[in-house]
This record gives structure tokens, sequence and C-alpha cells, in this order.
């Protein structure tokens, strides 16, 4: 499998595929199932079903360049979102906040989607599609999610020292949960609420130095 190069880094070409989500050269790629997001759906037996009787099926992929993340440098990966819901509510990535709080941009490369954001306090969405940049400023937690019928697919170019704490969101939420509304429309942007009891959380370790999104 790819991995990350070692610094120090030369200048480099690094080429994407918009429509295949892949990077040339490429780096480390990551995959999350189902099964990989206990804990975050607020259905717990909508989301067992889906592991148990769904086939755990792939949620998302991280396909990154081989620019590691190291201080100093700016690692870029491309996140791919599957469509569908899980009782409702769309499918997302895990979501993270940096230890080291420094800035991100994610660009729109293909279907449509969501930048929720969340500062502990705050709950901000904010459309993603084709050609759009989402800001992410420092201190803000952050969660990618399709909200359309096809795969949603972003570019994320981001410090290479913030690091990743999943934890964070596992214990504070997002503030909203997003939701397929009735009729097809715009999402719904519901307050969050804990995971019901029945989907017992076997939480990840609340830090760590690897983009997982």
């Amino acid at each position: 499998m790819p991995s990350y190069a070692s610094p120090p880094i030369e200048p480099s070409l690094i080429t994407f595929d918009p429509r295949a989500g892949g990077m040339s050269p490429s780096g480390p790629v990551l995959t999350r199932r189902m099964s990989d997001l206990d804990g975050l759906f607020a259905d717990g037996d909508a989301w067992r079903a889906a592991v148990r009787d769904g086939g755990d099926p792939v949620v998302y992929d991280v396909a990154s360049s081989p620019v590691p993340e190291a201080e100093g440098e700016l690692p870029q990966s491309i996140t791919t979102i599957r469509p569908g819901t899980v009782g409702g509510e769309f499918h997302m990535t895990k979501g993270h906040q940096h230890p080291n709080p420094q800035g991100e941009i994610y660009l729109g490369l293909a279907g449509t989607g969501g930048l929720l954001l969340f500062d502990g306090d705050r709950p901000q969405w904010i459309d993603m599609y084709p050609g759009a940049i989402g800001y992410i400023p420092p201190g803000w937690a952050h969660r990618s999610v399709n909200t359309g019928d096809e795969p949603y697919r972003f570019l994320a170019v981001y410090p290479g020292n913030a690091g990743h704490d999943y934890g964070w969101v596992l214990a504070h939420g997002m503030g909203y949960r997003a939701r397929r509304a009735p009729d097809g429309g715009a999402p719904l942007l519901v307050p969050f609420t804990a995971p019901s009891p029945s989907a017992p959380s076997s939480s990840p370790s609340p830090t760590s130095p690897t983009n997982q999104e």
C-alpha cells in the first residue's frame, strides 16, 4: 500500500481525478465501513441493521497524496462519501477537531453535500457542491455529509501538524444532525441528540495523528 513520503519533500506535481477520486502520485487510502461509525448515528437500531443485514457497506474513502502529516507541510486528500441514510440521517464522516487549532479548506469536486461545523456552542452549515470552497476556521470541529443521491467528493488541504481528535466529537456532538427531508428537498438540520441507548459505542482512541475524516 502506498505510504507518505519522508521529509524533506521536493517540489512536486500532484494530479487528481474529480470523477474517480484518486490522486497521483498516491499516498495512503483509508476505507471506512458502517461498522467503523459506531456511536455516531442517532438511530442505533438502524445502524446495527445496516451492519448486520446490509453487509457492512463502505460509507466513505479517503485517498491521500504522499505529502506527509508533518509540521510545515500541507497534506491533501480526497474524500468520497457514498449516498445513503441510516434511520433517515445522511451518510457522513466521523468528524474531528484539530488539537493544534489551524484553518483548513475543503473544495467540492462532485455530487452535493454539506460541511457541518461546531465550536462547542454554535453549529454552522455550509452547502457544498462542485466548485464550492468551505473554509474551516481554527477551533471548529467539522464533519462532511452526503446530502445527494450520488457520491459526494471533496478535496481537503490542511496543515500537517494540526492533528485529529475524534473523541471530542463523540463527547460533544456536532450541534446538528442532517436528515433527509420527506419531500426530498433541502436537508433537515435538527438539534443534535445522543445515539439511542440500544447502540452502545465502542469509541476509538480520542486522538490520532492520521487523517481519518
